[in-house]
């Protein structure tokens, strides 16, 4: 039922449309006007006002031709940089990639190709379908803000699959982790670093002795922890006054990361004071975790889709997040769907036609197995 070239069509649109973290309007121009030609508004959110960018998330409420669960499909419209001027071309091998000077944007606009893709389908063919509901959300790409900023009590859904793993179609992640923001601050004195360093404290210096004493890296198989970014000093002949190192906790279980967080916490305060130095942090929870039970109805639907349409359905474990983590917190069990993106991040970013062909095949199996409870 898929017509490939009209699919391929609307995801090369798409990704040369730029909606770079912050300025996702032409996309959700592009989105409405869709919508619109087609007899349905989308509902536009503040989250734009809220985040200080250009547009806000995207709701799209479809009435059900029948009873049926109500599913909810999410995606998000923001992409990384360098995003902007995205020329798509298809190569031999059938893979979508990018000129090479850019991103490509499947992660994660192949997921709202596949959506519009499948909502022309029902259409057409007329298919019987449960309630649905649609979300494009903003900022994904910049800590899952969008989805943060939703007001997700207008939502009928309970059960809900967020397009954007990496994977090929098939696969579904059923455990993400919980993730702390950490920012370690230490302050030392001034001071001329040639004429008295002696009466400085060099903050730079307290962060390196304290850093050596923390975890870094993986911790066990469900746990791991970074530091990532590091900033001090004002000038190469001052001793270093201030010196910030920002990093993160990450755990599928949230006693781990407790437990982590407040370790680092602890240590890197006790090393910078025993040296005189003042010790700040910060710890900022940053989203929840996943853990979803492989005989939850979620999941199975998934996974007799895929099986129905020859896919092989797999059940799988990731490291990062997605707006699937904020989803899941606000009470809705959702899991997160293998899409076949691949090298995402990335100038060498691709997916292949046939993974995006199986992914509107796959939606069309997960609404047609929901339809099948309300008959």
């Amino acid at each position: 039922m898929v017509k490939v070239k009209r699919l391929v069509d609307t995801f090369i649109r798409l990704v040369e449309t730029a909606s770079v973290s912050g300025r996702e309007s032409a996309v959700r121009d592009l989105l409405q006007q869709w919508f619109q030609q087609r007899g349905l508004t989308l509902v536009e959110d503040e989250a734009g006002q809220i985040l200080g960018g250009d547009s806000g998330n995207l709701l799209l409420q479809i009435p059900g031709t029948m009873e049926g669960p109500t599913l909810l499909f999410a995606a998000h419209m923001d992409t990384v940089e360098p995003g902007i001027g995205v020329k798509a071309v298809v190569d031999e091998d059938g893979f979508i990639r990018s000129k090479g000077n850019t991103i490509l944007g499947s992660d994660d606009k192949a997921a709202i190709a596949v959506l519009l893709e499948v909502f022309d389908i029902l259409k057409e063919k007329g298919i019987s379908h449960p309630p649905l509901e649609f979300l494009f959300t903003v900022s994904e790409e910049q800590g899952l803000k969008g989805a943060k900023a939703f007001d997700f009590r207008q939502l009928k859904s309970k059960i809900a699959y967020v397009l954007d793993a990496g994977d090929k179609p098939g696969a579904i992640i059923i455990q993400s982790p919980c993730q702390n923001e950490m920012e370690y601050t230490a302050l030392g004195r001034a001071a001329h670093a040639g004429i008295n360093p002696e009466d400085g404290l060099n903050a730079i210096q307290l962060v390196a002795n304290a850093l050596v004493a923390m975890p870094c890296g993986r911790i066990d198989d469900e746990t791991t922890c970074n530091f990532g970014g590091i900033e001090g000093g004002t000038a190469r002949n001052i001793v270093a006054e201030f010196c910030r190192v920002k990093g993160e906790a990450r755990s599928l279980r949230r006693e781990k990361l407790d437990l982590l967080s407040t370790e680092l916490k602890d240590i890197f305060i006790a090393e910078v004071e025993k040296r005189g130095g003042k010790a700040e942090v910060a710890v900022r929870f940053l989203y929840p975790e996943i853990s979803l039970d492989e005989n939850e109805e979620v999941v199975q639907l998934a996974a007799r889709a895929a099986s129905n349409i020859g896919l092989k359905p797999h059940l799988l474990s990731t490291g990062g997040g997605s707006d699937a983590s904020i989803i899941n917190g606000q009470g809705i069990r959702c899991a997160n769907l293998g899409v076949g993106m691949r090298a995402v991040h990335t100038c060498n970013e691709h997916i292949s036609i046939e993974d995006l062909v199986n992914d509107a095949r796959w939606v069309l199996a997960i609404i047609g197995e929901a339809a099948r409870i309300g008959e």
